[in-house]
């Protein structure tokens, strides 16, 4: 079988919060004092089904330790609005922010969950005038929807994607702003299996790299990580999950994308260390 079960909650992610945060992220708890590197980012960064993820790796590459802020189903909304980032950011030696898809924002079509970025709420007035006849009750992720919306209508699609690029780059601006110290970006490509393609494009989705270059003068650097085709193809080979989170192991960075994560991050943060 793909999968390795070992019972209920097979991996335990130790999840905790930092200070007067709400946000629950992988633990174990860290203590914010000394050398550290923060590490923010969505699903892929938090690990899901991975023992290892890559700020595990990364810190026994470094012989540093790397606290894991990574957020399930994170986009930028999240990390924008957390006072505690802010904070830990500016304790540490370096920040890598891992690049989010521009799908999971509130915007001027349609909003999201304020912690759970990936759950679609409502559509705006301006949303519906532009999508007439489409019943928006029957989407309960921003995934589902836009999907839905490029296959109905192409066209009108091209305008909620720039409306969507826009607003990712002003989001990013601005938690760039928020965010102290150095900062290095995170760019992971498409880490799907190639079988499983999707019509929005490649991860992160909807993010061009002229959009990435107008954020290098923010930054110290830019790494981006390409999965190789064996990482991509390896499947849910090592995760661990239960027989009915298949479906959504499959969607997810395995062990040997994290590997490849860590590999290339390692030398690029060595110089500010």
């Amino acid at each position: 079988m793909a999968f390795e079960y070992t019972g209920d909650g097979a991996l335990d992610y130790f999840p905790c919060r930092y200070g007067k945060s709400k946000l629950l992220f992988r633990g174990p708890r860290r203590a914010l004092q000394g050398d550290f590197i923060a590490a923010m980012g969505g699903t892929e960064t938090y690990g899901k089904f991975v023992e290892h993820p890559w700020p595990a790796l990364l810190e026994a590459r470094l012989e540093m330790p790397v606290v894991n802020f990574g957020y399930l189903n994170a986009g930028i909304d999240v990390f924008l609005h957390e006072l505690q980032l802010a904070a830990a950011s500016e304790a540490a030696k370096v920040t890598v922010i891992q690049l989010l898809g521009a799908q999971n924002m509130s915007n001027r079509f349609y909003a999201v969950h304020p912690r759970r970025n990936d759950r679609f709420l409502r559509a705006s007035s301006l949303m519906r005038s532009i999508f007439r006849g489409v019943d928006f009750t029957e989407f309960n992720f921003t995934r589902h929807m836009l999907s839905a919306l490029k296959e109905r209508e192409p066209e009108k699609f091209a305008l909620l994607e720039v409306e969507l690029q826009e607003a990712w780059l002003q989001r990013m601006t601005a938690l760039l702003a928020k965010i102290k110290g150095r900062k290095l970006l995170l760019w992971l490509g498409e880490f799907h299996d190639p079988a499983h393609s999707d019509t929005l494009g490649h991860e992160p989705l909807m993010v061009t790299e002229a959009m990435v270059e107008t954020l290098r003068p923010l930054v110290a650097d830019i790494v981006r990580v390409e999965p190789s085709v064996t990482a991509r193809s390896a499947g849910t080979t090592g995760m661990h999950f239960s027989p009915l989170e298949e479906p959504a192991a499959e969607m997810v960075p395995g062990p040997l994308v994290h590997e490849e994560i860590a590999a290339a991050l390692a030398p690029a943060l060595q110089p500010f260390l």
